[in-house]
């Protein structure tokens, strides 16, 4: 798995993702451990709300403030690639709003966009709930 393809990036903000190959180490185990045999370009960029806002409201036609917009690019059935975009104001306030660290706030929605582009879903109560948990063995694994 080539690690070297997970980006991180940031846009309309002063952000640097800190830890980032132990970062990158964590998603790449986390996209074996889900049967994945690579990794394609995967790109985290991380924005303000107003920015993912627009992207929001540009591409999905949703004009709410949200966390995560997650796009996938994958082009085979065995490969992860995509671009995720994270409104940092959104996961510092839900930091403070569920009482966790800024820095596991921010993972949790960087899995939570890797297990999107793995297959899974969380419109549905159910499906929301296998998220949940896939999010919560993950982080575990840190």
């Amino acid at each position: 798995m080539a690690l070297k393809d997970i980006q991180f990036f940031s846009e309309d903000i002063e952000f640097t993702l800190k830890n980032k190959q132990k970062v990158r180490e964590w998603i790449g185990n986390s996209i074996k451990a889900e049967g994945f045999k690579r990794i394609g370009e995967l790109n985290f960029v991380f924005c303000s709300d107003a920015y993912l806002l627009e992207i929001n409201k540009q591409y999905l036609n949703h004009d709410t403030y949200t966390d995560i917009v997650t796009f996938d690019s994958s082009e085979s059935a065995d490969t992860i690639a995509g671009d995720i975009f994270i409104s940092v104001d959104r996961t510092r306030e839900n930091a403070a709003k569920f009482g966790v660290s800024e820095t596991d706030e921010l993972h949790r929605v960087i899995i939570h966009g890797v297990m999107h582009l793995c297959g899974y879903y969380d419109k549905k109560k159910e499906d929301k709930a296998l998220m949940t948990e896939k999010e919560n063995t993950y982080l575990a694994k840190r």
